[in-house]
């Protein structure tokens, strides 16, 4: 009669589209969900007003007069119509990943996908990374132009409080994250209401003007947006690198949609953003017509003398809702990428009952250390724009590419149909971001060098996990051989209670377990080795959560339990050992188990695979990394941690 259990006994490992959660249902009510997204989808885009026409008629050349004001216009209504309405709201909201959006979804799309060339697949795993990465440079720039562009309103308001416009959104944007830690969930609630105000506002007031001028209508024909890159070439590439500012924040629309779900979205953008968008920048081109030194600052002198502070407070208003929203989406992305494997374990901390309320208190202090250093360095709203093309339209052209290999590749859409696509917005993308290059050497190297540091950073930690587990994986050797050397072995003493071993690759030994053997010749009495697997979902099914594997007995008390998250999951080891131990025939006491975590030390060698240098930056993140006690929630008290030497 033998011992060992039925091959059934183990679950093979499914498909990330088998394991994945489906979005629950939304119960709010749409109003109540489109109201949601006005407050946090679309706070980037609807405080773009504040600065961007007064970009463009910046531009040399670019004059106030009716060519210049029609063909501005038409621009900027066309590159909102085709890049955000066009684009993400009704093609790339399509692809989300079970529910959730942004570039990080689409690079987990990606990696899903089985091509027969894997240099493609890296390449736009690659691409993707770096879209993610200029994520991180927009989310400096944004807080400080948009709060910067808000309290510049003191200037037309009360000239003599000019000199004050530096220290006051420093003071702001101080606030704004120090009360990170403390988490907005409270605070978000009233973000909604502000931002239907302040849409209601943009509309409005742009209304007004229109009305008194309703020439500035015929801007909504595209010939003058043509008309104008004729007219105008030796001005055309600056005027687009200051109008991609309008469709600042279009990445939110997406990235967002795991929120409130494809529908409130939409909603709200047709119904209350894009009219009020359209209004309020056809209103301003209104006031320029009428008074062409209004291109100081249109947005405000659109307004009467007595609502300029009024304005000036509730801009700062929106200004700071929509840098929230560029922070909460910083440390979401953070969150994403430690879950999928390109950066290391770091301090994640849930600020609310709702799984995606995180506070990552490294990146919010580097955030403000660097939004600080513009708002200082550049000084000004407008200065500070050129900086920012560059982030927006490389994220832009990298979205494009990805959703079409997506469509292509997944969807299994016409080639001639995807080709197509694709070449008719990347003509868009490249067009505004060839135009922003110019750019670089006035601030756009800023977000570039973000870009790229990020960018070596989360590659680096990538290539270097792949050698570490590969040597790790050799040191360690395989479960079961190790199960039956156990078993064959008299001389074993089996300590009582449980022993619970966190290990990274489940058909291999935990280092604590062989070390405990092999210096004292020691197994505990139950043995739980856990391993703990990311999926490219952002939610794993709770009915697919574990796999549990006996190790072919069931008499030796050796047990491997795989647990799956999607990247988005709150991981907790000990809850989640209380959730799996009904599927084992143990005799397991968990309240008085024992934790043991192996913690490698890794050596930086001259051994082929990588350079000496991003073996170096390897070796220094990977001593900056959370401590694995706290990041899996275990017990302090019952926990060991076992070192190792690991060559790189």
């Amino acid at each position: 009669m033998t011992d060992r259990a039925p091959e059934v006994a183990t679950e093979p490992l499914r498909p990330a589209d088998e394991l994945g959660e489906p979005r629950p249902p939304v119960h709010a009510g749409m109003t109540t969900m489109m109201l949601g997204a006005l407050g946090v989808v679309f706070g980037d885009i609807g405080t773009s007003p504040l600065y961007a026409l007064q970009t463009v008629f910046a531009v040399p050349a670019v004059r106030p007069d009716e060519a210049g004001v029609y063909g501005v216009i038409s621009l900027v209504f066309w590159t909102i119509t085709l890049i955000v309405s066009v684009k993400f709201v009704l093609l790339i909201m399509r692809a989300d990943n079970h529910g959730e959006g942004g570039i990080m979804a689409l690079v987990a799309l990606v990696r899903g996908v089985e091509v027969r060339s894997r240099h493609r697949t890296f390449l736009l795993i690659a691409l993707g990374i770096f879209g993610a990465s200029l994520f991180y440079g927009d989310g400096m720039i944004t807080p400080a132009i948009s709060v910067l562009s808000a309290v510049e309103g003191l200037e037309v308001a009360a000239p003599a409080l000019g000199s004050y416009v530096v220290p006051i959104t420093l003071a702001i944007l101080t606030a704004l994250f120090a009360v990170q830690r403390f988490g907005t969930s409270k605070v978000a609630r009233a973000f909604g209401p502000v931002m239907a105000v302040w849409f209601t506002l943009l509309g409005v007031s742009g209304l007004v003007h229109v009305v008194s001028n309703p020439g500035v209508l015929r801007s909504l024909s595209p010939v003058y947006a043509a008309a104008f890159l004729v007219d105008h070439v030796g001005i055309a590439l600056p005027a687009l690198g200051a109008i991609v500012l309008t469709v600042t924040g279009a990445e939110a629309l997406y990235a967002d949609m795991g929120h409130f779900g494809v529908t409130p979205i939409r909603r709200a953008w047709f119904a209350i953003v894009f009219p009020a968008l359209v209004l309020n920048y056809m209103g301003q081109g209104a006031i320029v017509l009428s008074d062409p030194q209004a291109v100081a600052n249109p947005f405000f002198l659109m307004f009467p003398g007595w609502a300029h502070i009024p304005m000036v407070l509730l801009a700062t208003v929106a200004a700071v809702i929509a840098s929230q929203a560029v922070i909460s989406g910083a440390f979401s992305v953070t969150r994403q990428a430690v879950q999928m494997g390109f950066l290391p374990r770091l301090t994640v901390l849930h600020t609310g009952s709702d799984v995606g309320q995180v506070y990552v208190p490294a990146v919010n202090w580097l955030l403000f250390v660097a939004v600080a250093g513009l708002v200082v360095g550049f000084g000004s709203s407008q200065s500070l724009a050129g900086a920012y093309g560059i982030a927006v339209t490389g994220t832009l052209a990298i979205d494009t590419l990805l959703f079409f290999f997506v469509a292509r590749a997944l969807w299994h859409r016409p080639l001639w149909l995807v080709v197509t696509g694709a070449a008719f917005f990347l003509t868009i993308d490249l067009a505004f971001f060839g135009a922003n290059i110019p750019k670089v050497v006035h601030g756009g190297w800023f977000p570039l060098l973000v870009a790229v540091l990020v960018f070596v950073l989360l590659s680096t930690w990538q290539r270097g996990r792949q050698i570490v587990a590969h040597n790790r994986t050799k040191i360690e050797g395989p479960l079961d051989e190790f199960v039956a050397e156990v078993r064959g072995s008299d001389g074993v003493f089996r300590a009582p209670h449980t022993g619970v071993y966190l290990n990274a690759n489940a058909a291999t030994t935990p280092l604590a377990l062989r070390e405990n053997l092999r210096h004292n010749d020691t197994v505990h009495e139950n043995v739980l080795i856990l391993s703990v697997q990311t999926i490219d979902v952002p939610h794993v099914r709770e009915s697919k959560r574990f796999v549990v594997d006996e190790m072919g007995y069931r008499d030796d008390g050796i047990c491997q339990i795989t647990a799956r998250f999607g990247f988005q999951d709150y991981i907790d080891v000990p809850a989640v050992l209380a959730r799996s131990v009904e599927q084992i025939e143990l005799d397991v006491d968990l309240d008085h188990a024992s934790y043991f975590v192996s913690r490698t030390t890794v050596v930086a060698t001259r051994a082929p695979g990588m350079r000496r240098w991003r073996k170096r930056l390897f070796v220094i993140v990977l001593r900056n990394a959370a401590d694995p006690v706290r990041y899996f929630r275990l017990p302090d008290d019952r926990t060991a941690v076992l070192g190792a030497h690991i060559d790189l």
